[in-house]
């Protein structure tokens, strides 16, 4: 599976980063960090013990909707796609339409897990 390489700046160094980028000053690193957090706590805000159960249950047991994951983590259906659209947003998971089966006329969604690890980088200087 994939590895996330993440990190850590402050707001100021992402917008500094990204303007030296734009002007061609810097190259970006093809393996450094691919998704930024402003603080450790924001970083650990998402990576939380239960999101990251979550993470778990979808790799181990490759559930075809959102209701059996509901079963399987006992956790309601919406706070379940809550959580998997923001891990989706963080490119964590991916939803993907089941191919057949309804429900109010809507397709079933099944998670998918795009990465196994993540790397944290943080400059303390």
């Amino acid at each position: 599976m994939n590895k996330l390489n993440i990190g850590i700046a402050s707001y100021e160094e992402m917008k500094q980063w990204t303007l030296d980028v734009a002007a061609g000053r810097i190259k970006p690193d093809p393996s450094g960090p691919k998704l930024w957090f402003t603080s450790l706590k924001a970083a650990a805000n998402l990576f939380t013990e239960e999101n990251r159960q979550l993470l778990k249950v979808i790799a181990e047991q490759h559930p075809q909707s959102i209701a059996e994951l509901e079963k399987l983590t006992h956790r309601k259906a919406s706070n379940l796609s809550r959580t998997l659209k923001k891990l989706e947003q963080y490119g964590l998971v991916r939803l993907v339409e089941a191919e057949e089966g309804r429900t109010r006329g809507k397709r079933p969604v099944r998670p998918e897990l795009l990465v196994d690890s993540v790397n944290v980088s943080l400059s303390l200087l």
